[in-house]
């Protein structure tokens, strides 16, 4: 049976009388490691084939492994010519120096993408500690097994998930293995200075998470520690690692933002503490690379196999900044001529922030936008229409369209799991939870070629 048909019984059971269906949704809401998160959930998970997922998710690790390639392959090693071509500028680069630049990142994230019905489809990396959601993704499937009538149809159809925090905290205690002496490391999730305020409630669903997965985790602002010994501390507790969610920006944009990460700077030269990830993660993430992967002008150094690869998962892609503005014509009219095929998206800003949707604005609107964003570095990449998913509203009855961005999780051992941000089909091209009023997280489930349901393991050998 396929994702749809699995979809369409759903639906069927939902309304049938006395299904327990309806109730997962106010089960998932109440659920104790997630009561700390206030957003909303969709009325029922969404289904994927896991013979799809593994092989995009495996798809996706190669991409990330060329992608980290760029530097040695396109500008010769030279990173200063890989930060211009990006567009980072001298203060966010300087932070990335002084943490040690040339640390290769692991790959560890967030993927962005859209199915469009007849595959998924890239849309970012999101390479790096800062990617959320890996908290919400692992109970709101836990928590969507407990419902017995769902658990019974998970049986039948078997419908599996990865649980990302169980992925997230092996790979702290193999990366803070140098330093724990045999034990678990002590590991702190540190915000900027105000971050508990404004994401206290993500803060503390992870750190909820991370335990009840059997690894404990401190909570701080990077303000709240100070170094010691050539280790950093949380009052008299040692940090082994740093689960950092803050980046260079913060650093470098603040007044006394140097002043703030000088304990961080100095424990991590002296080996004492950890940091997972480096900030070379954020050179690796900024969405300019993948329009240098896309542009097939660029991959003189690529063999065949790669360039499929990309262009299987990669939509058309290319990178618009004041050169390109004043030199290649050819593109810019491009760009001008597909309005309503394009969105345009700055290079180094996450969460839809600067996003511009071609087919939701005017010619004008869309040339000053071009203009005004390439000066600040941005792509334009091809839309991508996501399928409807077809979910019934339990109060009126009515059979209504989402449409979803899945987050793929990833880790140096591979495919983590996932979840997605659903919004109703009407309501704009930019799939965000802080654009949307309405908008809301769903569990995301597999359906296995094997006999097998429930949580199942992030690598599994047959």
């Amino acid at each position: 049976m396929s994702a749809d048909r699995v979809a369409a019984q759903y639906n069927e059971e939902f309304r049938t009388p006395g299904s327990d269906l309806p109730t997962v949704a106010r089960h998932v809401k109440d659920f104790p490691t997630l009561t700390p998160w206030r957003g909303g959930y969709l009325e029922r998970p969404l289904f994927v084939a896991e013979r799809e997922i593994r092989e995009f998710a495996d798809d996706l690790r190669r991409l990330v492994d060329i992608l980290c390639s760029l530097p040695d392959r396109m500008f010769g090693g030279d990173l200063e010519a890989f930060r211009s071509q990006l567009g980072i500028n001298d203060s966010h680069w300087a932070v990335m120096r002084q943490f040690g630049v040339d640390v290769a990142p692991p790959p560890f994230g967030r993927a962005d993408l859209y199915h469009d019905g007849t595959s998924f489809k890239l849309l970012e990396t999101n390479l790096g500690s800062e990617a959320g959601g890996w908290a919400l993704a692992s109970e709101i499937s836990r928590a969507t097994m407990e419902v017995a009538g769902f658990a019974d149809f998970a049986r039948r159809n078997r419908l599996g998930y990865v649980h990302p925090i169980r992925a997230v905290a092996e790979a702290l205690r193999r990366f803070g293995a140098p330093v724990a002496s045999g034990r678990d490391p002590v590991v702190a999730m540190l915000e900027w200075r105000g971050g508990l305020k404004d994401y206290g409630e993500l803060a503390l669903n992870f750190q909820s998470a991370l335990r009840s997965a059997g690894l404990d985790i401190l909570v701080a602002e990077i303000g709240d520690v100070h170094e010691r010994g050539g280790a950093l501390h949380l009052g008299d507790t040692k940090i082994d690692v740093v689960f950092r969610t803050f980046v260079p920006d913060q650093i470098a944009e603040e007044p006394d933002g140097w002043d703030l990460a000088a304990p961080l700077l100095r424990a991590y030269r002296a080996g004492g503490t950890l940091l997972w990830t480096p900030f070379s993660s954020n050179m690796f993430a900024n969405k300019a690379g993948m329009a240098l992967l896309s542009d097939p002008a660029r991959r003189r150094g690529f063999d065949e196999d790669e360039c499929r690869l990309i262009d299987r998962i990669l939509p058309w892609t290319r990178l618009l900044d004041a050169d390109v503005l004043a030199t290649d014509t050819d593109l810019v009219d491009e760009c001008l001529a597909r309005r309503e095929e394009l969105v345009l998206k700055v290079n180094a800003r996450g969460g839809g922030v600067g996003v511009v949707v071609g087919w939701e604005t005017d010619d004008a609107t869309w040339r000053r936008a071009l203009e005004n964003t390439a000066a600040e570095g941005c792509v334009v990449q091809q839309r991508v229409k996501p399928r409807p998913e077809l979910v019934i509203d339990p109060v009126t009855g009515k059979t209504e369209e989402w449409h979803a961005a899945y987050g793929l999780f990833y880790t140096p051992e591979g495919w983590a799991g996932g979840y997605a941000k659903v919004v109703p089909a009407d309501t704009g091209g930019v799939i965000s939870v802080a654009a949307h009023a309405k908008a809301c997280s769903a569990a995301v489930f597999h359906q296995s070629d094997l006999p097998v349901w429930g949580e199942v393991p992030a690598v599994r050998t047959n």
